[in-house]
C-alpha cells in the first residue's frame, strides 16, 4: 500500500466500523471532521446556533446512513463536507423563505454566494499543504512568486505552478456542481 492509498483505507474501515454500528467510529468521525462541518455550515449559514444544529444533523446522517457513503466516490471527508453543504443550504433557502427576505432571485444569488464561499474554503483546507503554503503567502502576505520562492526555498518555476495550480483550484468553487443543484426530495 503506498501513502496515497492510507487515507482510502482509513476511509472503507470507517464505513465498515460504522456499517457494524460501533460509537468509537463515530467518535473518530466526529474527531476528525466536526470542524470542518461546523466551520463549512457557519460559511453559509452566518449563525453559530444554526452550524451547531447542521454539526449534529451531519453526525447524525453519518451514523444514521453510513451506506450512503461509497469510498468509490471519493473520500469520506469530501461526502461529509458535500452532506454538510447540502443541509446548510437547504436551512439557508428555508430560512431566508421563512423570513421573506427578498425575491426568489435574490434568494438564490445569496445561496450561490454562501455556496461559492464555503467550497472555495474547502478546497483550501483540502488542497496539498504546498500549494495551499504558496497562496497564503502570495495573498495574505502580498508576495509575489519570486519572493514566495525565496520564502519556501523552492525555485521560482516551482513557486509559479504552485500558485498557477492553487489558483486553478480555487476557480473551481465558482463552477456550478450537482451541490448548487436544488435539493430533491429524499436527496441527502
Amino acid at each position: 500500500m503506498t501513502a496515497g492509498d492510507a487515507p482510502l483505507g482509513w476511509d472503507r474501515r470507517m464505513r465498515q466500523r460504522l456499517l457494524r454500528g460501533e460509537a468509537a467510529a463515530l467518535g473518530e468521525c466526529y474527531d476528525r471532521f466536526a470542524s470542518l462541518v461546523h466551520g463549512l455550515a457557519h460559511r453559509v449559514l452566518r449563525d453559530e446556533e444554526a452550524a451547531d444544529g447542521i454539526t449534529r444533523e451531519v453526525f447524525a446522517q453519518v451514523w444514521e446512513h453510513p451506506g450512503e457513503y461509497d469510498p468509490a466516490e471519493g473520500p469520506l471527508r469530501s461526502w461529509v463536507a458535500l452532506l454538510t453543504h447540502r443541509l446548510a443550504v437547504r436551512r439557508l433557502r428555508a430560512a431566508l423563505a421563512r423570513d421573506g427576505r427578498g425575491t426568489p432571485e435574490e434568494l438564490e444569488r445569496t445561496v450561490r454566494r454562501a455556496s461559492v464561499a464555503a467550497r472555495a474554503d474547502y478546497i483550501v483546507t483540502a488542497m496539498p499543504v504546498p500549494l495551499r503554503t504558496a497562496l497564503e503567502r502570495a495573498y495574505f502576505q502580498r508576495r509575489d512568486y519570486r519572493q514566495t520562492a525565496a520564502d519556501l526555498g523552492i525555485t521560482a518555476d516551482e513557486a509559479r505552478r504552485r500558485l498557477r495550480l492553487g489558483l486553478q483550484l480555487l476557480a473551481t468553487a465558482h463552477d456550478s456542481g450537482p451541490s448548487d443543484a436544488p435539493d430533491e426530495p429524499g436527496a441527502a
